[in-house]
């Protein structure tokens, strides 16, 4: 075989300042999610969106001297017009501001039922899978049973004897809605409570509790985060569905729900009725599942470089 001659080598400079150099910042988990989340620009676009609703819903109604409940029949029906932004509807009220004053409920009961949602089904999933065995079978198997019972029977039902309302509404959304949080978290939990740092808190005495919520919580919150957020559109659109079919929040209180299905009724001859709460469900329910879509995509730690 050929020897290579020596003089071909020439041994590299060793430099110590070039060795203790770092070539990359360090970065936290977060602060990825936060900046990979950042480059999805369609994210960012309903993330926007999600600020001018909100603010809108905040002080749209304080931007116009019209009360959304009072009645006008002397304008019933008007076209948008400079007096009346959006138009008015069948009794003269001003359609700008039922429909801003509307979106303080509907985000509302969109919230408060993802977070009631969050709570029970972060609870609920939790336990049954750190605990495990019987007392896993038995929760899972409840909330099988939950979740086998006709959702809008139950509403019904539950309108009946509670009688329209916020409260209502809220309530039966959340009587089954936690349920598929509940599975996301147990699968979380069930890969997770295995893992050495777990053990190694198990074998120190640590509580239950503590684990729960020092450990296996804080560590399944991307899953999640994402559920939750995709979770806000579906009460919202089931909101406007329920108002729909005469269930939702009674009158002289408007939602889009309520205000869409009144809107149907004069869709041919008035068609702005409709338009314009049809229009923020859609653009809300849009911006809700981009946002989740790009939060799904941050946290994703294979996706991290």
């Amino acid at each position: 075989m050929q020897q290579i001659p020596k003089e071909m080598f020439q041994p590299a400079a060793a430099e110590l300042g070039e060795a203790e150099k770092i070539s990359r910042p360090s970065l936290s988990y977060w602060k990825d999610v936060a900046i990979r989340f950042r480059k999805n620009k369609l994210a960012m676009f309903g993330l926007v969106l999600l600020v001018l609703l909100v603010f809108m819903a905040i002080f749209g109604p304080h931007m116009t001297k019209y009360d959304y409940a009072t009645n006008d029949l002397m304008n019933t029906n008007q076209p948008p017009s400079s007096k009346h932004w959006f138009g008015t509807d069948d009794l003269g009220r001003d359609v700008f501001a039922r429909t801003w004053y509307g979106a303080r409920i509907s985000l509302f009961i969109g919230l408060a039922a993802a977070l009631i949602d969050l709570l029970i089904g972060v609870l609920w999933g939790g336990i049954s899978g750190l605990r495990g065995g019987r007392t896993d079978e038995v929760m899972m198997r409840i909330a099988d049973i939950l979740w086998a019972v006709p959702y809008l029977l139950l509403v019904i039902i539950l309108m009946v004897v509670l009688g329209q309302g916020l409260g209502t509404m809220i309530l039966a959304m959340t009587i089954t809605g936690w349920i598929n949080m509940a599975r996301i978290v147990r699968g979380q939990v069930l890969q997770l409570k295995s893992q050495e740092y777990v053990l190694a808190s198990q074998t120190l005495g640590a509580s239950t509790s503590r684990i729960m919520f020092k450990h296996l919580i804080p560590n399944a919150m991307g899953p999640i985060l994402v559920t939750l957020t995709l979770s806000i559109p579906s009460a919202i659109f089931t909101e406007a569905f329920l108002s729909y079919l005469g269930l939702g929040v009674p009158q002289p209180l408007a939602s889009w729900g309520t205000m869409a299905s009144d809107g149907v009724q004069a869709m041919q001859y008035y068609p702005w009725r409709l338009f314009f709460p049809a229009t923020f469900i859609c653009l809300t329910i849009f911006a809700f599942n981009v946002v989740g879509d790009g939060l799904r995509d941050a946290l994703d730690p294979r996706l991290r470089k």
